[in-house]
């Protein structure tokens, strides 16, 4: 009897508050992701603004960012109370919790799909143990693909942690304009995450895939350099876009795939640790760039980056499976 009955209540809290069916569940989180990422763009067209008034210059501004990705990187929250949008941000992170917690189940995975256990007399690895998680990326087909996630889309990391300042001072918008642009480029992404990659998986296969990113990385890396004004920009957006998306959504498939089910959890999270590196980096090494050659070195290191990407993935190509990649 408690096994029959065991599947019934395995994805729901102990307290009995998960009562919502799969599908909910999946259509709560995205629209709690969508809230975050709301909230999170809110934050990134405020502050380049508010430290202009405050009197930094757009170097001061890079290590003000710096610091923040370092506090994202090591997992600490950072609350703003000089505006209002902060304020708006911080109340719908604690809606967006609540929800969270009361609505969406403890686990997702099904009961046919228990997670392993340890083996015999092997200690539990704690979230920071560097063996464990060299153990991971060591496993045959982890690290290339693992590495040129990172490298491939660091130029563009690197382009967008600089771009409030760039939309300002080479764009000349005002904040107003900034949030347009930046609705213009989470409408691309959706669109372009949720219908045109989804469609290209089913009639490719995820190595075609990343060899277009990185083509459309080095076409896109070549227009940047040569850009000079806002509408320029628009018109390399999706592209921009494109790569980023094929990029994230192809290496987060296969390298999930590469390792086995009890490490999913451990890849999963050195693939979301990508970007807060970025956020940590990107700042310094961004406005200081941008600082001393201008909005064309962005382009040329995107370029040259993934020249050497095309040609890592020409050497040593990578196993061509005809897997959807989501």
């Amino acid at each position: 009897m408690r096994g029959a009955g065991a599947p019934r209540g395995q994805g729901q809290h102990s307290g009995g508050m998960g009562t919502l069916g799969r599908p909910q569940v999946i259509l709560l989180t995205y629209v709690l992701f969508a809230l975050e990422l709301t909230c999170l763009f809110m934050r990134f067209s405020i502050m380049p603004y508010l430290t202009r008034r405050l009197g930094l210059d757009s170097v001061a501004f890079s290590y003000l960012q710096t610091a923040f990705g370092v506090l994202q990187l090591l997992g600490g929250p950072v609350f703003g109370r000089l505006q209002c949008p902060a304020f708006v941000a911080l109340v719908a992170n604690l809606m967006a919790a609540t929800l969270s917690y009361t609505l969406i189940p403890s686990s997702t995975k099904g009961a046919s799909a228990p997670t392993p256990a340890a083996p015999p007399g092997r200690t539990q690895a704690s979230v920071f143990d560097l063996k464990a998680i060299s153990h991971v990326l060591l496993q045959p087909g982890v690290l290339p693909v693992f590495l040129i996630k990172v490298v491939s889309g660091f130029p563009s990391g690197l382009f967008m942690v600089t771009f409030s300042i760039i939309s300002m001072d080479f764009f000349q918008l005002d904040a107003a304009q900034a949030g347009y642009l930046m609705s213009f480029f989470g409408v691309l992404q959706m669109v372009i995450q949720g219908l045109v990659i989804g469609r290209l998986s089913s009639h490719f296969s995820e190595g075609s895939l990343l060899w277009a990113s990185t083509l459309v990385f080095i076409v896109v890396g070549l227009a940047m350099a040569l850009m000079s004004n806002v509408f320029h920009f628009c018109l390399l957006m999706p592209g921009l876009v494109f790569g980023l998306c094929a990029l994230n959504v192809v290496t987060d498939s296969m390298l999930t795939k590469a390792v086995s089910a009890s490490d999913t959890g451990t890849m999963l999270g050195l693939c979301a640790s990508v970007q807060p590196l970025t956020r940590t980096l990107g700042p310094i090494v961004g406005g200081l760039l941008y600082h001393s050659f201008g909005v064309p070195v962005f382009g040329h290191v995107q370029f040259a980056t993934n020249v050497l990407v095309l040609l890592v993935l020409w050497r040593q190509p990578l196993p061509q499976k005809t897997d959807k990649v989501w």
